[in-house]
C-alpha cells in the first residue's frame, strides 16, 4: 500500500499495524515514495568469548614494524643509539 504522507499522519498507527502483520506499507510525498514502514527485528544475543580458541595471536604483535612506521612518520624510527 502506497500512501500519501498526509494521510499517514492520521492514521499512523493502523499503518504500524498493517506493516508488523507483513503488509507492504510505503509513505509518498508527491506521489514519490520515501520511507517505507517495516517491523523492527530484534538483534541476536551475543556471546563472549565466540572466538576463543579460534584464534591465534603471534608472538611478535608487538613488535615495531619499519614498513609501518614509514607510513606514519616518513621513516623508521631512530635507534636509541641514534638520539644520543
Amino acid at each position: 500500500m502506497i500512501i500519501n504522507i498526509s494521510e499517514a499522519k492520521a492514521n499512523l498507527s493502523k499503518l504500524v499495524n498493517m506493516a508488523c502483520n507483513g503488509e507492504e506499507v510505503i509513505i509518498a510525498k508527491n506521489n514519490l515514495p520515501l520511507v517505507e514502514i517495516v517491523p523492527h527485528k530484534l538483534k541476536g544475543k551475543r556471546t563472549l568469548g565466540l572466538l576463543t580458541g579460534k584464534t591465534e595471536i603471534p608472538d611478535d604483535i608487538m613488535a615495531e614494524n619499519e614498513t609501518i612506521n614509514e607510513m606514519f612518520y616518513g621513516r623508521s624510527m631512530p635507534d636509541e643509539n641514534d638520539l644520543q
